[in-house]
């Protein structure tokens, strides 16, 4: 995340369970430093609008970037090319049935605009954890018997924040996008929060409201949830 130069001072994190207030993230969003990637203090970081972003061998960054890009899974948009693809069944989707193989894929995928990949080894290691405890889900789109895309992020319970996805054949992390839009529009959930701005991501129905709506609604469900 680039943007204008800002002299914000960075905030260095203690050993304590703690973040700073999102208000005092600088202009590109980035909040925080330092730290560790436990899945106590991963659950907090999202619970509380923050998400981790660095790059190999250095300072694990903590971000909470203002507007904030979120889709409503109610306004998900579907194309008319695809929902000739959903109604295909070309594609089939599991849940949940091979966590590993979709982070990798998401890591080592090419994207462009990107040199390298911010899903680190400590950054796999610490989602596999959180998948392991319940936190962390994965999409997978089958094309016959040949993982071809999904994706995955944490479930909050009424909030699902999306991470990251992959597509090896046209179509495919669009189809778990929708998917997932979906299912979780089904459950009532409230939204996914996807993090910052993409052209791809604004296709399919996600916008940008300021931070401040965004950690309201997060602090409703946090409270309903206790």
């Amino acid at each position: 995340m680039q943007g204008q130069e800002d002299e914000t001072p960075l905030i260095f994190l203690s050993d304590a369970l703690v973040f700073p207030a999102v208000e005092n993230a600088n202009y590109d969003g980035l909040l925080a430093a330092g730290g560790d990637l436990s899945v106590q203090r991963l659950v907090l970081a999202y619970k509380s609008g923050i998400f981790p972003w660095f790059n190999d061998d250095a300072l694990i960054l903590w971000w909470s970037p203002d507007p904030r890009m979120v889709l409503y899974p109610h306004r998900i948009k579907i194309s008319k090319s695809m929902r000739k693809v959903l109604r295909d069944d070309h594609f089939r989707l599991t849940k949940n049935t091979c966590f590993k193989e979709v982070i990798e894929a998401c890591s080592s995928v090419e994207r462009e605009g990107q040199d390298g990949t911010w899903i680190t080894q400590k950054m796999k290691n610490a989602y596999l954890k959180m998948h392991e405890e319940g936190f962390a889900t994965s999409y997978e789109v089958w094309e016959n018997d040949m993982l071809v895309g999904g994706l995955y992020g944490i479930d909050l319970g009424s909030i699902f924040c999306g991470e990251s996805m992959f597509s090896k054949v046209s179509n495919a992390s669009k189809f778990a996008f929708i998917k997932l839009a979906q299912e979780l529009e089904d459950k009532n959930y409230k939204l996914i929060d996807c993090q910052i701005h993409t052209d791809h991501l604004e296709s399919l129905g996600a916008e940008e409201i300021p931070r401040s709506e965004f950690i309201k609604i997060l602090e409703a469900e946090n409270k309903g949830g206790q």
